[in-house]
């Protein structure tokens, strides 16, 4: 009985675990890149959730390009500074959380005006300070 009690405390503990980053990476997704990126919020909250290292490889001409985190929160703060018209709010959807230690891959798709408009796939690793996003690729619907 000792051994049957002691297995579900051990499945329990794994599941809590997994659960408990399953939630934190959410919260990463949905405050630095949806609220942040997507949706024109701080640098500061942008930062929070991106590690400095981040690219994202984006495809064009059948060619890999990448874009480094700074260059994107420069391209959004100069929008807002040129008074450009927001694009609608952006809302995600997870469609799947992968977790394996401290990586993670996420499944994303993000709508706007209830239009599905990117499917996104981020990649995290969790370092001392907690869940960081370290590269994105995506497709863009039509």
């Amino acid at each position: 009985m000792k051994i049957i009690y002691t297995l579900l405390f051990v499945a329990l503990s794994v599941f809590v675990k997994a659960q408990t980053d399953e939630d934190a990476i959410k919260q990463v997704i949905s405050s630095s890149y949806i609220d942040g990126i997507q949706n024109g919020g701080s640098p500061e909250v942008i930062r929070k959730g991106f590690h400095p290292a981040f690219t994202m490889l984006r495809f064009v001409d059948n060619d890999v390009k990448p874009y480094p985190i700074e260059e994107w929160i420069a391209a959004i703060e100069k929008r807002k500074k040129e008074n450009a018209a927001p694009s609608p709010k952006a809302e995600g959807k997870f469609i799947s959380v992968d977790i394996t230690g401290s990586a993670a891959v996420v499944k994303l798709d993000l709508y706007r005006e209830n239009k599905r408009a990117f499917t996104d796939y981020l990649v995290l690793y969790k370092f001392t300070e907690g869940w960081k996003i370290v590269s994105k690729t995506y497709y863009r619907y039509p």
